[in-house]
């Protein structure tokens, strides 16, 4: 299982890896950059291997964990991308990634650059609805790769901001972002 979680929203990559590595988990934070694609001086896409990963509710004090910010960090050395959106499963027997919401691209076609240190979001809106609910118990995110319809590295288990969610086919997720409250505007008012 690859988990990786720096804690909360704005814990510096090493009292992170500390953390981690104190609690007896596994972290890779650059130990294998990927392959650059595009050339000389192209930034390559990010993956599980630089990407510290967690999930937060939002508002922090809700009592129901349905709407909830994605964060990424990049705990490598180099400068990595983020393409599109991320994919997003709930629960082990999702069948589907969750769809996105097309207007939250804030710079359609440009992908997210992270430095290290530097941190991205997507927010996610678990239930839009009562509609056919059920409990999730995991959320697995995948990252998109350069071209469309492809990925970067492996799926990345994130870790979960309540013991369950209770997701519906209402879900959706917005595309990568340096700005939280961007992201957030999206499916607040849902």
């Amino acid at each position: 299982m690859n988990v990786k979680s720096f804690g909360g929203r704005r814990v510096a990559v090493a009292a992170g890896l500390v953390l981690a590595l104190g609690c007896g988990v596994s972290v890779q934070a650059s130990a294998t950059v990927p392959r650059t694609v595009g050339g000389k001086g192209a930034v390559a896409a990010c993956s599980q291997d630089v990407l510290g990963v967690s999930a937060v509710k939002e508002p922090a004090d809700s009592q129901e964990a349905r709407h909830l910010l994605l964060i990424v960090q990049n705990a490598g050395d180099k400068k990595c991308n983020l393409y599109r959106h991320p994919l997003v499963r709930l629960g082990a027997d999702a069948r589907t990634t969750v769809p996105v919401i097309e207007e939250s691209d804030p710079d359609p076609g440009v992908p997210v650059t992270l430095a290290p240190g530097e941190e991205a979001y997507a927010a996610l809106l678990v239930s839009g609805g009562a509609r056919d609910e059920y409990e999730a118990k995991s959320i697995t995110l995948g990252l998109q790769g350069r071209k469309i319809g492809s990925t970067a590295g492996r799926p990345i288990d994130v870790p979960m901001p309540a013991p369950t969610l209770y997701a519906d086919d209402g879900q959706l997720v917005t595309y990568w972002t340096t700005a939280s409250g961007f992201a957030l505007d999206f499916i607040m008012s849902r």
